[in-house]
C-alpha cells in the first residue's frame, strides 16, 4: 500500500476531523447499532438465511415459485426485523455525515476530491 506523506498539520488536520466524525451523533449511533445487530442471534441468522437463499437463486437455472416465495418471506423478516432496520437507519445517517464532510472538503478545495482519490486508488 502506497503510504502518503503528508505535512505535519495536514496530518493533524486530518486526524482531527477524523476523531470529530467518529464522535459526531450520527457515527455514535452507527456504532451502537452495529453492536446491537451483532448481539442479536435472531437478526444475524435472519440475514444469513436471507442471504444464502438470494445466493441461491443465483446459482440456479431454474427458480421456482417456491423459492421466490421464501426469499420474499425473508425479505419482510428482514424488514420487520427492529435491530436490523436500526442499523440501516444508522448507517445511512453515517454515510450522510461522511457525504456532508466531503461536500464541504471539495468546496474549501474547489475540486471533488472524493472523485480524484477514488480515482488515484487512494482511501
Amino acid at each position: 500500500m502506497l503510504e502518503l506523506m503528508l505535512p505535519a498539520p495536514v496530518r493533524t488536520a486530518a486526524e482531527a476531523l477524523a476523531q470529530a466524525l467518529l464522535a459526531s451523533e450520527p457515527f455514535t449511533a452507527y456504532e451502537e447499532a452495529q453492536a446491537r445487530l451483532m448481539n442479536d442471534v435472531a437478526a444475524r441468522t435472519l440475514l444469513n438465511d436471507l442471504a444464502a437463499a438470494q445466493a441461491q437463486l443465483r446459482r440456479g437455472p431454474a427458480v421456482t415459485q417456491a423459492e421466490i416465495a421464501h426469499v420474499r418471506a425473508l425479505q419482510g423478516e428482514v424488514q420487520a426485523n427492529a435491530a436490523i432496520q436500526d442499523f440501516a437507519l444508522a448507517q445511512q445517517g453515517a454515510v450522510t455525515e461522511l457525504r456532508a464532510a466531503n461536500a464541504e472538503i471539495s468546496q474549501l478545495l474547489g475540486v471533488d476530491f472524493a472523485a480524484l482519490a477514488k480515482r488515484s486508488g487512494c482511501c
